[in-house]
């Protein structure tokens, strides 16, 4: 499920990445939640994201949209791309991120594509390595540009 709002106050975009439905048996019947998977962007440079389970659905969104701005990182970015070539692990997901030249776009896959757009970059490319459940595949992209900001304070 892809819903995309631009707030006009605070000038960041939300996307919504996932929403599942959670079900647990109980002694009074069955229990139903909702899980969501928000990315939160400036389109600037800032990314976060977040995930949240409520009894209903905006609730959820809202929960995580919190949670995603209050854990947002700061991404260096050269030009439009990204300055280094990296690769990570998180969980069973792994995921591929290369800087592309001016004008190529982001060449990655659902998820990997939604962080890379809120974060502001215009040119990379991405591969997903590892496994397909997106709430991983996030964290993993997430976990990358982590380690390209590691990489550009070093140098």
């Amino acid at each position: 499920m892809d819903n995309r709002n631009n707030y006009a106050e605070s000038g960041l975009m939300e996307t919504v990445v996932d929403i599942n439905r959670i079900s647990k048996k109980t002694k009074g019947g069955n229990q139903m939640r909702f899980s969501a998977l928000v990315v939160v962007g400036d389109k600037n440079g800032r990314v976060g994201a977040g995930l949240s389970k409520a009894r209903d659905v905006r609730s959820a969104i809202q929960k995580a949209i919190g949670f995603a701005g209050r854990h947002m990182i700061q991404v260096p970015i050269s030009g439009t791309t990204i300055p280094f070539e990296v690769t990570q692990k998180y969980g069973a997901a792994r995921v591929l991120l290369k800087p592309a030249p001016t004008g190529s776009g982001i060449i990655a896959g659902g998820p990997m594509r939604v962080v890379l757009d809120a974060c502001g970059v215009r040119d990379a490319v991405g591969k997903i390595l590892g496994t397909k459940n997106k709430i991983s595949n996030v964290y993993a992209t997430l976990k990358a540009l982590e380690t390209i900001i590691k990489l550009s304070e070093r140098k």
